[in-house]
């Protein structure tokens, strides 16, 4: 049985963790680097770092943070944000990053998945689509969720996997934040589409989200959040505990 990957996520705008409802009312959380010690001592099996604005405002991902980040961790690290080309995946990597997650910059340059697949190998690329229902269409927006690219969402995440991405990460802008749930509709979609692991981000509120979205989809590779976490609503070792009791296979400390 695979063992399912609980994943904090740090969204990172001005150098300080933040976050917001569907992607909007940004707030200050904390610091990237004593969050991130936090989560690898804590049991996380892997941590996803955003640079949230890098795309919006055209320019590149904070390496100075990263790289405090990366030393700091002993887990997998993936980085996003404002990744355009082969030159930012070597940046981030040379800073400690293991994979790299595009999103943006291969909307605008589909051809980027398949030359950095070719480069670092499948594993290393990921790609991470952040989705809204518009007029019952799941549809892939750009920019932070800020765009609506007009593109079917699960069309184009079969794209990308074909053209090299090893994992997906869908980012449900409907859910995001609101803690009710993750997408299941969403979701079942993707897995049925792909055969790489798909990890559930956006609507985590609780235990109970992350026991009903292993259960529902036992297909799915990870449950990735941030509200809970942040703010001590539930802790790893106390959500992997759960799991166990309920027979989710989690990597106990």
């Amino acid at each position: 049985m695979i063992t399912k990957r609980i994943i904090p996520c740090l969204d990172v705008r001005n150098g300080r963790v933040v976050k917001g409802v569907n992607f909007e009312g940004v707030s200050d959380v904390s610091s990237p680097v004593k969050l991130a010690e936090y989560y690898s001592k804590s049991g996380a099996d892997e941590l996803v770092f955003y640079d949230i604005t890098a795309s919006f405002e055209e320019r590149e991902l904070f390496t100075d943070i990263l790289t405090e980040v990366a030393s700091k961790i002993f887990i997998p690290l993936t980085v996003g944000g404002g990744i355009n080309t082969i030159e930012d995946f070597d940046r981030v990597l040379k800073c400690g990053a293991d994979k790299v997650s595009v999103n943006s910059g291969a909307i605008k340059n589909p051809s980027l998945i398949g030359e950095a697949a070719k480069k670092y190998g499948d594993q290393c690329v990921v790609i991470s689509v952040d989705v809204k229902r518009v007029d019952g269409v799941f549809r892939v927006f750009s920019r932070g969720g800020r765009e609506n690219t007009g593109m079917e969402a699960i069309d184009w995440i079969k794209k990308c996997v074909n053209a090299g991405a090893g994992e997906v990460v869908v980012n449900s802008i409907d859910t995001d934040g609101v803690k009710r749930g993750f997408d299941i509709e969403m979701l079942s979609e993707v897995l049925s589409a792909v055969d790489v692991p798909v990890i559930a981000s956006g609507g985590a509120g609780g235990i109970k989200d992350f026991i009903y979205l292993f259960k529902e989809l036992p297909t799915v590779d990870a449950g990735l959040a941030a509200s809970i976490f942040h703010f001590g609503e539930v802790t790893i070792p106390q959500l992997k505990c759960e799991l166990n009791n309920n027979g989710i296979n989690v990597r106990l400390n």
